[in-house]
Order: C-alpha cells, then sequence, then structure tokens
C-alpha cells in the first residue's frame, strides 16, 4: 500500500503547532509548581531517591518536545476513522491527566488524591502507546521515555504520600 506523500514530508506549521500545545500545557502547570517548590514541597519529607529540583524542568522540556513529535507523526495519518479519533481523544486524556496531576500535587496539596490522578496518567499512557502504535511505531516509541518517567514519579508519589501522612 503506497504511503501518501503528506505522510512523508515534514510539515513545519503542524509540528510547531503540536509543540506549542504541549509546551503550554507544560508551562501553565510550571506555574502552579515553580512556587511550590521552594514552599510547601521543601517542608514534606522525601526518599533518598529523590532528584534535586532543578532536573524536573529540563526531563519534562524533553518528554514534552517527545510527546508532541510523537502527536505529529499520528497527525499525519489524521482521517475520520474511528481509529484515529480513538487515537487522538485518548492522546488528549493523557495531556489533561499529567496537567491535572500538577495542579492536584503542587496546587492543591492533594498527595493522594494525586497518586489517583497519576496512576490514571499512568494506564492512559500506555493506551495512548498502544493507539500510537496502530498509526506510527516511531511515535509509539517516543511515548516509553514518558512512561518510564511517569513510572518513577509515580513511585516518588507514593513514596511522599507515605512519608507524610
Amino acid at each position: 500500500m503506497p504511503v501518501a506523500a503528506s505522510t512523508k514530508r515534514f510539515q513545519f506549521l503542524p509540528y510547531l503547532i503540536s509543540l506549542l500545545i504541549v509546551l503550554f500545557i507544560g508551562f501553565v502547570a510550571s506555574l502552579v509548581t515553580r512556587p511550590e517548590i521552594a514552599g510547601w514541597y521543601s517542608t514534606l519529607k522525601k526518599p533518598s531517591f529523590n532528584p534535586p529540583p532543578w532536573l524536573f524542568a529540563p526531563v519534562w522540556t524533553v518528554i514534552y518536545i517527545m510527546i508532541a513529535t510523537a502527536a505529529y507523526l499520528v497527525w499525519k495519518h489524521r482521517s475520520r476513522k474511528p481509529a484515529f479519533i480513538i487515537a487522538r481523544s485518548v492522546y488528549f486524556i493523557q495531556l489533561i491527566l499529567n496537567f491535572s496531576w500538577s495542579i492536584t500535587f503542587f496546587g492543591m496539596h492533594q498527595i493522594a488524591t494525586a497518586m489517583v490522578v497519576i496512576i490514571l496518567l499512568w494506564f492512559s499512557i500506555i493506551v495512548n502507546i498502544n493507539w500510537f502504535n496502530k498509526f506510527n511505531r516511531v511515535a509509539a516509541l517516543l511515548l516509553i521515555p514518558y512512561l518510564l518517567w511517569v513510572s518513577f514519579a509515580s513511585i516518588l508519589n507514593a513514596s511522599i504520600y507515605f512519608f507524610n501522612r
């Protein structure tokens, strides 16, 4: 089956839009997160494997770029078919959950509720990987570091919960 020309060539504007959507979500979440790092978060008991605060921003930036790139690669296969609509929906659900975790954990200081959100996020990333893989294997693979980082963040979230109850 021949591949359409639009799926082969790079399209700058759609890629830029994909980047801006994801980076905007990360930026807005950081507006809630940043003030809490030196404040509330610094007062919590944390496990020995807690990374230094400066590490989170560069890691998330790289992950957000990978998420946006994956979305762009799938977007190139866009259609009105149910499979694409589901893949797009799952993608946006995981973005909403990603954003919600920062608001819940840092903004609302709800560590237990944030654990529920991050578990839902973790599952949504797995589903997202599965659906993206139906369109583009590289897009699915680009989400693996995201899944690994959220797995680590889940363990960190759970540890902080248990150390501070």
